[in-house]
């Protein structure tokens, strides 16, 4: 039975509710037990393992990956998880609601519940997001016009302040007023924030939203993919690199605005694809701007439909992936085809990750090592970087 906020090894008192059960009561509570840092904890849906000491919780979480790898009867060094810092998250998504003196509620949905939980501070946000709950309320009240709209703000750390994008606001009945749009844009203005974008169409800009990635600085498109913490971005991209190093030809699929591709780009030269046309844009734009790089070719491709062919890396020595969710099917496929000899799988879902390797192993690779990443601090989610050789 799957019983929510306790730990292995307690005794609890529970309400059943079929193959879960909610918590009444702890009779015998574990000694990983911590008190949760949040005041939030507990009715915000946003964590649900603030209870749990860290060397535990860490433990649990590169487990995770041991069993998902063993399912593809998989066997690797698993190294130990790296841990991302409270207060890090550069992007949330803040759902806003009717209320408050603000005219606006920002918060989380609440466990297991559509009701809003509103926010005064968030413990794995950057302290600059919790700073600007204010003045994001302020900006949410104009988008709350129409009864039906339920907006989400995506609210993004940027290096030349906060990026909005928008989404959930009523559109049949005609979209945003004139006046609601004026009061968006005072109201943005008043919070300094960069830029503001609906469904990433512009409704206020002051600067470029522009981040930095690896030597390149990056003006990103309204809505980019952009990883959450800027530590563990970091730390993978080192162990990507390392896994390349030698490397002259190199491609980075699923590249997105260029979080591998310009730090690749110090080893050798690139081949860059990805689904987006704004984010291939954004990296061609920034690309001619950073020092010291050799050459990257950026495509536009739908890697799930049009994956680069075996014949197409005939001249690539090493290829980094970084797929959604659903992982890199296809692509793996064309990989295990080619002569490439070095592989780095970047994942956000050990299951697609493994379904993957699986492919990448039947080919003739060897996995060689694994490191868990805890992006998601507090989470059930666990994100991961694997390297393979012939």
């Amino acid at each position: 039975m799957f019983v929510p906020l306790t730990l292995p090894g307690e005794q609890v008192r529970v309400f059943p509710e079929g193959s879960r059960a909610e918590l009444d009561s702890i009779l015998s509570p574990s000694p990983d037990r911590i008190a949760p840092p949040c005041p939030h904890f507990g009715e915000c849906g946003g964590c649900s393992l603030q209870h749990w000491s860290a060397l535990p919780y860490l433990a649990w979480k590169r487990d995770r990956v041991i069993e998902a790898l063993s399912r593809e009867s998989l066997e690797t060094e698993v190294l130990e998880t790296f841990a991302s810092p409270p207060g890090s998250r550069r992007r949330l998504a803040l759902h806003a609601r009717p209320g408050g003196k603000a005219g606006a509620l920002l918060g989380f949905k609440g466990r297991r519940s559509w009701k809003l939980t509103p926010l005064d501070i968030c413990t794995i946000a950057d302290p600059r997001l919790v700073a600007a709950f204010p003045a994001l309320r302020l900006l949410a009240r104009p988008f709350l016009e129409h009864p039906k709209s339920a907006p989400t703000l995506h609210v993004t750390v940027t290096r030349t302040g906060l990026d909005v994008d928008i989404t959930g606001v009523e559109r049949r009945s005609g979209g945003l007023s004139a006046d609601a749009r004026v009061r968006a844009a005072q109201a943005a203005e008043a919070g300094n924030f960069a830029r503001v974008t609906l469904a990433g169409e512009a409704v206020y800009g002051a600067r470029q939203a522009v981040v930095t990635l690896g030597p390149a600085s990056v003006a990103l498109p309204p809505g980019a993919f952009l990883q959450a913490v800027p530590q563990a971005e970091v730390a993978m991209a080192q162990f990507a690199i390392e896994a390349v190093s030698g490397a002259a030809r190199i491609a980075d699929l699923y590249c997105g605005v260029g979080t591998f591709t310009f730090r690749l780009a110090q080893v050798g030269t690139v081949l860059a694809a990805d689904s987006s046309a704004p984010a291939i844009a954004a990296l061609k734009a920034a690309g001619g701007s950073a020092p010291g790089l050799k050459s990257i070719t950026a495509e536009a491709r739908d890697l799930a439909r049009r994956p680069v062919l075996a014949r197409e890396l005939a001249k690539i020595d090493a290829v980094v992936f970084d797929p959604p969710r659903a992982g890199a099917m296809e692509q793996a496929r064309e990989i295990g085809l080619s002569k490439v000899a070095r592989v780095v799988g970047v994942s956000c879902d050990p299951a697609t990750f493994a379904r993957d390797a699986r492919i990448l192993v039947n080919a003739g690779f060897t996995l060689e090592r694994v490191l868990p990443v805890d992006q998601f601090l507090w989470s059930p989610h666990v994100e991961l970087v694997g390297v393979f050789s012939r």
